[in-house]
């Protein structure tokens, strides 16, 4: 086989086509628990009569004929009007926060796809986080939105008392409006600053994590002092914005308590001074100033809880920008057993969320194949594409141009839940997840015992493993914490190599090994080729190469050479023009 030699020019770039997501799309089956609660709230409200109409009654009936029966009776019916409305306001709660959590475990995986889709296509900082999901949860099973469903129904309430005196509709009328410009100027001032808050908490949130991330550095390069004044600043922004809508919402909560106190307050002198005047009885008075205070009470809450209303809106509209952001994924097609050809034609890859005319790709026209049973070596200097090359054959990133085949299908076509326990992949940032060593071998799926312990013995690390406190049962920690970079290597192998794939990529997989786990490393990548698997392999150690069949070498993003190794070699003559050319330090 003779090495071929590859440069070519980029092709024009390629305009591809963007789906929406719109947020509704996942919440329209759920509208009919809407259409239930209000139905229930309307209930409610009706029910909430029966207090008024049971004063009414009692001053100007029972009272004035003296009729113990006709009190008995009344009791007995408002009682039953309360015991049901008490169940109503029980069962409208439960649906209230058996919705928010329906929302949440609808919302939730999409909005984890989205937000996974965003990070690979280079967003480091998805529009919306699960916090936006939390806040959205916490306002819908709340008692956030209750006053919004019991809002509409003021009219009733002042319509019936207008049937009493229009007097006292007019005044019930007007206190109501008042209420209503006092809620859309609490709306007018405080979105600015609710707004200005929420980015910067999440912000400071980001720079949080981030630090706390890299503790090691922070501390060894003495940056303490001057994250902390960082992290103060952001804070300082975030709390300010908070004072101001704090400031400006107590204000006007403190408006709406006046008028609403003042209006039931001026609804009884007006009523007295009806009864005076032989216009109204002592029972309308009363009834109208229970009404009054029942209608304005919705409005009254909204403004105490604006804020929360507020933020779950923001947090509505930065989650439908998140899944209107990505495409609705593709439904997979059915596949057999994966054999382990791969074919790159013509790939060209962009850098994550740059993609304009001017930037330069990461990779350009890249072509080979890897056969089942061989092992290819991928090497070149530093910023070469290398990475690049290993996401784009693994399917974590789609190309701008070219098709990226497995056994003839293209990767994006193929079902990713079926695809991806036939495809190994050692990233060069190993990066574990909180639980058990068994459980990060078995991919957190159901776990075969059997699998994980011919995992764990094909990367030889079961020994390394029994050594740990639990062996497999160990808690690894948050990214395995309590593993040395060499352990979590290891274990990343075994993980890589579970359920025996056929596709291994490795991406530097002896970047924290020492010498006994490079020798278990060679004989994991000889048992995965003996047994028929493809593998992809970049490395910069001569020792590693010796393993190989062929070598691809990368420069500036594109395939200088490939074909078999020692012939590639020859090509390269000589160690120093090996090091220059591959970055394989010799």
């Amino acid at each position: 086989m003779q090495v071929t030699e590859q440069k070519t020019a980029i092709a024009p770039a390629r305009q591809t086509p963007s789906g929406t997501s719109p947020i509704g799309r996942y919440l329209g089956p759920g509208r009919w628990v809407l259409v239930v609660i209000g139905l229930f709230s309307a209930v409610i409200n009706l029910l909430i009569l029966a207090s008024p109409l049971y004063m009414l009654q009692v001053f100007d009936r029972v009272l004035s004929s003296g009729s113990i029966e006709t009190l008995m009776f009344l009791t007995l019916i408002v009682g039953v009007a309360f015991a049901v409305l008490g169940l109503l306001e029980a069962v409208r709660s439960r649906l209230f926060a058996r919705f928010g959590a329906w929302v949440e475990d609808r919302l939730g995986p999409e909005v984890l796809r989205a937000s996974l889709d965003l990070r690979r296509a280079g967003n480091a900082q998805p529009p919306a986080t699960f916090r936006d999901l939390s806040r959205l949860r916490g306002f819908l099973g709340g008692q956030g939105i209750q006053p919004l469903f019991d809002a509409p129904w003021i009219p009733l309430f002042i319509g019936a008392i207008w049937v009493l005196h229009p007097w006292l509709g007019m005044l019930a009328l007007a206190s109501a409006i008042i209420l209503m410009i006092l809620a859309l100027l609490n709306e007018v001032l405080t979105r600015r600053p609710q707004a200005e808050s929420a980015r910067a908490a999440a912000s400071g949130g980001a720079d949080i994590d981030a630090v706390i991330r890299n503790a090691d550095v922070i501390q060894a390069m003495g940056l303490t002092g001057v994250m902390t004044d960082r992290w103060r600043q952001g804070s300082r922004r975030s709390s300010d914005a908070q004072i101001s809508v704090a400031d400006r919402s107590s204000v006007l909560v403190g408006g709406s308590r006046f008028i609403r106190l003042f209006a039931q307050s001026a609804v009884l002198g007006l009523g007295a001074f009806l009864v005076l005047r032989a216009e109204l009885t002592p029972g309308g008075m009363i009834a109208a100033s229970i009404l009054l205070g029942r209608g304005l009470a919705p409005v009254e809450q909204a403004i105490g809880a604006w804020r929360h209303v507020v933020g779950a809106r923001l947090s509505y509209r930065r989650l439908g920008m998140l899944l209107a952001a990505v495409p609705e994924p593709v439904r997979g097609q059915p596949m057999p057993p994966v054999r382990g050809l791969v074919q790159l034609e013509a790939v060209t890859v962009m850098p994550p969320g740059r993609r304009s005319p001017d930037t330069a790709p990461i990779l350009r026209n890249v072509t080979f194949r890897a056969e089942p049973g061989e092992v290819l070596g991928v090497v070149g200097p530093s910023a070469s594409g290398k990475t690049s090359l290993c996401r784009v054959l693994v399917g974590a990133w789609q190309p701008f141009q070219g098709k990226v085949r497995l056994d003839g299908g293209e990767v994006r076509l193929w079902d990713q839940e079926r695809l991806g326990p036939q495809i190994g992949y050692l990233p060069q940032e190993v990066e574990l997840f909180a639980g058990t060593v068994r459980d990060n071998i078995a991919r957190f799926g159901t776990v075969d015992d059997a699998a994980v312990l011919a995992a764990a013995q094909a990367a030889d690390v079961h020994d390394m493993i029994l050594r740990l406190p639990d062996g497999y049962d160990t808690q690894i920690g948050e990214g395995g914490s309590v593993l040395s970079a060499g352990q979590r290597q290891r274990i990343g192998l075994a993980r890589a190599l579970y359920g025996a794939p056929r596709l291994l990529v490795l991406d530097e997989p002896n970047a924290n090994l020492d010498s006994q786990g490079e020798m278990a490393l060679i004989r994991a990548i000889d048992g995965a080729r003996t047994s028929g698997a493809a593998v992809v392999l970049v490395t910069h150690r001569p020792q590693i190469l010796s393993q190989v069949n062929r070598i691809l070498v990368l420069r500036n993003g594109q395939v200088d050479c490939v074909g078999p190794r020692d012939e590639v070699l020859e090509r390269l003559r000589g160690p120093r023009v090996v090091q220059a050319a591959t970055g394989v330090q010799g």
